[in-house]
């Protein structure tokens, strides 16, 4: 609504001066009246009408600005309005309003440029559902579709909710979601996430999440929390705002003064007009949230970028975030000498099969195939484990005291499972959580790019925390937190070590993303607490992205600063050439709106590709 006012407002301008032309230079329409020396034709009185209609408004706004504290350069145009109205230079006025007007449309075009890639992920919702129903299909609409219900997904179509394949197997596109190029093979019991595209054999799926709660809708609504939330662009520009306006009412003074004419004042009031200054950092900003979102980061505000550029401490969680949140085989320790390494860990991994335990499925899948051997008599303990017959032995796996109850107690401060042949301790196997191989790059580049200190926050164990800390290169560590102690570990930080970014991934860090200057989650696997909180989120399943918000932020915010200080230098040159008296009003408002093109593509520069030192490519 705010964009069509704006485009009404350019609108009405336009068609008011083409009827003041006509009523000019067509009609040779004579004055109405007069007062003193200013004559009032119909063409003159229509564009005053407007003119001050136009800074009744714009003057309203800067009162409501001022009671919320921001003091902002708007008043120059006000200024620049009454001005060419007092003096009667009714076309300069008239391109004054077009400037500021049109300044505001162009400035709309341009963001509505930037923002495409966002608007594109809104257009390619699912909207519509084949369900099955006793072997039929019909189409229903996406938000009906309930948990249990069969739909069927013809080749080339979106999946519309989250789901289990039953019947088929194809090829998915899920590169929109987890950025991998290459479709993944999808088999009866996999899971297919929404927004995924089918690849060329019809397959039936299970709903499992309805659609408000499916991924590519969830992803969806952080796109619509990010468009709906004012980013508080013009607070940049503010920074400038007490000094550019008194420079520009100092020069325009003394040219009064000087002249003894009040034309020369009102000739550089014309020129000091602020919507160049007023449309560098929002461009600028929103091409940079364009780029980001072209680099699979979505960034809910203007504001997150400037933090991001100035972020000097960054903190991380460690499972899921720094780790990929899947156990790997760490150790494989014997304490029988009948069974070696490869042995222990088969007997093992043939009993757990079976089990749906998170260690076990991790033991299972870090186990070469060939060495899983078939299970019988298998019998599982709840929180205890599992034993049963494999090649002729009975083994157990689980807790110590589950399989060797009367056995000493281990000194072991990994994740474990221990094991027993034939009622004898046999030895036990540790697990680690797996490295992100891009973590310690990262980490790595973050420093390259500025971070003074980097940390680790965690709830787990403190060996296993240092062990995952030194694989990463991260010399900061804090073990054993609850989620309150993470949070007080970010305010603790001192302001000079400010801003503090902080990445994680789990419903347990989302009060941790709030009390952070700038909170990232990381949300490829859905919308959590974590993305809900966080002030920007990672759509794909790679931590480096942390150092591509960063150096993206750098860039954008270096180009916005340009912007405006370019936009600042133009503008006062000019107003120092009108200062002389040779720039007459009317040709001052058209260098006016030249300055704002100019303002506008350089904004768009935001969205070109950081360079290799921002983005901390650059060698040591």
């Amino acid at each position: 609504m705010k964009n069509l006012k704006r485009q009404w407002k350019f609108i009405v301008v336009l068609i008011a001066g083409a009827v003041g032309l006509i009523s000019q230079f067509a009609l040779h329409s004579k004055s109405l009246f007069s007062i003193g020396n200013l004559q009032f034709p119909v063409h003159a009185i229509i564009i005053d009408i407007i003119g001050i209609l136009m800074a009744i408004s714009l003057l309203l706004e800067i009162f409501h600005d001022w009671k919320t504290g921001r003091y902002g350069v708007d008043i120059l145009a006000v200024i620049a309005v009454v001005s060419t109205i007092l003096i009667g230079d009714v076309w300069a006025e008239w391109m004054i309003l077009v400037m500021m007007t049109g300044g505001e449309t162009l400035e709309d075009y341009a963001t509505g440029q930037a923002n495409k890639e966002l608007r594109a992920l809104l257009d390619k919702t699912p909207r519509i559902a084949n369900k099955l129903v006793d072997g039929k299909i019909t189409e229903v609409k996406v938000d009906d579709l309930q948990v249990g219900d069969t739909v069927l997904i013809k080749p080339g179509q979106q999946v519309p909710v989250d789901g289990q394949i039953v019947k088929g197997t194809s090829s998915f596109d899920q590169s929109s979601l987890t950025g991998e190029s290459v479709p993944v093979t999808k088999n009866p019991g996999d899971e297919l996430m929404s927004g995924s595209v089918n690849g060329d054999v019809a397959v039936e799926m299970k709903v499992t999440k309805a659609a408000k709660d499916s991924e590519y809708q969830s992803i969806v609504a952080l796109v619509k929390s990010s468009q709906a939330q004012p980013a508080k662009f013009v607070k940049m520009a503010d920074r400038y705002a007490i000094p550019f306006t008194v420079i520009s009412l100092i020069i325009g003074g003394v040219a009064w003064a000087v002249s003894g004419d009040a034309t020369r004042f009102a000739e550089v009031m014309v020129v000091a007009s602020p919507c160049p200054l007023l449309i560098a950092a929002p461009v600028a900003l929103v091409s940079g949230m364009s780029s980001m979102s072209a680099h699979h980061i979505i960034v809910k505000s203007g504001p997150t970028l400037e933090k991001l550029a100035r972020a000097k401490t960054f903190a991380f969680d460690k499972t899921g975030t720094l780790t990929e949140n899947q156990l790997i085989v760490d150790q494989v320790v014997t304490d029988d000498k009948s069974f070696d390494q490869k042995e222990l860990q088969s007997l093992a991994a043939s009993v757990e099969q079976q089990s749906s335990h998170v260690i076990a499925s991790s033991l299972v899948k870090a186990t070469d195939k060939d060495l899983i051997h078939p299970v019988t008599n298998l019998k599982e303990t709840t929180a205890q484990g599992v034993e049963g017959d494999v090649d002729g032995k009975h083994v157990k796996v689980g807790k110590l005291s589950f399989v060797a109850p009367g056995h000493e107690k281990l000194n072991v401060t990994s994740t474990a499972v221990y094991v027993s042949v034939d009622g004898k301790f046999a030895g036990y196997i540790t697990l680690k959580d797996k490295m992100r191989p891009e973590s310690p790059k990262t980490i790595e580049r973050l420093r390259r790019q500025g971070a003074e200190d980097i940390m680790m926050l965690t709830g787990d164990h403190k060996q296993v925390a240092e062990k995952v800390a030194k694989e990463a290169g991260i010399t900061d560590v804090r073990s054993e937190l609850l989620p309150s102690q993470k949070i007080q570990a970010i305010k603790d930080v001192p302001k000079h070590l400010r801003p503090v970014v902080i990445t994680g991934d789990g419903v347990n860090d989302a009060p941790s993303l709030i009390a952070a200057d700038v909170g990232i989650a990381m949300g490829a696997k859905g919308a959590t607490a974590a993305s809900e909180s966080a002030d920007a989120v990672i759509m794909v399943n790679d931590i480096s992205k942390v150092n591509d918000a960063v150096a993206i932020s750098k860039h954008t915010m270096k180009v916005a600063n340009i912007d405006v200080l370019t936009a600042i230098g133009v503008v006062i040159i000019i107003e120092l050439i009108a200062f002389t008296g040779v720039i007459p009003a009317f040709w001052g408002a058209i260098l006016q709106e030249v300055v704002d093109m100019i303002t506008i593509s350089l904004g768009l520069l935001a969205k070109t590709k950081p360079s290799d030192k921002q983005f901390g490519l650059e060698e040591k």
